[in-house]
């Protein structure tokens, strides 16, 4: 079994259709709790064991015989002993924490729709914060290491960067899915994923700010470093 973390702006939505055309009614989309603007590095203790109790009670009376793949907005911890008697494998997909702001401010600012959004989406869009405000926003202060919460980085058996998304789709798809894959692109912002252009002092304010999640993506790009060593030696 394959357990994939969703956390938006990474081309989680582009990684989602590759799993769906891959494993067609044996995956589950799992969307209904942990939600990125949910969870962050602030939330007490409290409000984490509360929702993964109430997570592991309902996995508990699941039949996973016909799932093979997990992919949503959801925490590893909560997979986490299901995962174990299963085998399974978690990945996840990062991207450059500052990018992944930018990205996931200026998609709120176009998807904004008063009549579905929620109370925050509402409240960015109403009393329209700029950019840095957003940025520098606890709700959304490392959001990485909230929703990876209890579940170390070296736990994942696959990280992707989604700065790399092609290369590492691929590494992906062979080694595990046993398949090459054709990379799909879906709710891609204007900047096609690439970096933004972002004033070096507010670049640094941001990185800053999100001292925890930085680390994480620093970690990663070593783990993947690493990777790709192993491959060409």
């Amino acid at each position: 079994m394959i357990i994939s973390i969703h956390i938006g702006k990474t081309a989680g939505s582009s990684f989602l259709a590759t799993l769906e055309n891959h494993f067609g009614n044996k995956l589950l989309k799992d969307y209904n709790d942990f939600g990125v603007k949910k969870i962050s590095a602030t939330s007490s203790r409290y409000e984490k064991y509360k929702a993964i109790l109430k997570a592991s009670v309902d996995l508990a009376e699941k039949d996973w015989s016909k799932i093979e793949c997990i992919h949503g907005h959801t925490l590893p911890l909560k997979y986490l002993l299901m995962g174990y008697k299963r085998q399974a494998k978690f990945v996840i997909w990062l991207r450059n924490p500052v990018d992944r702001l930018f990205s996931h401010y200026y998609y709120w600012k176009r998807s904004y729709d008063p009549k579905i959004s929620d109370d925050l989406h509402r409240k960015v869009i109403e009393e329209n914060w700029t950019i840095e405000r957003f940025c520098l926003a606890p709700e959304f202060q490392n959001l990485y290491s909230g929703n990876i919460w209890g579940f170390p980085l070296e736990y994942f058996s696959f990280i992707g960067i989604t700065e790399y998304y092609e290369d590492d789709l691929a590494y992906f798809a062979r080694n595990f899915l046993k398949s090459e894959v054709e990379a799909k692109k879906v709710n891609v912002g204007d900047n096609e994923g690439k970096p933004y252009v972002i004033d070096e002092s507010l670049r640094n304010k941001i990185e800053s700010f999100h001292e925890q999640d930085m680390a994480l993506y620093q970690r990663a790009l070593e783990i993947r470093k690493t990777r790709i060593a192993q491959l060409i030696r």
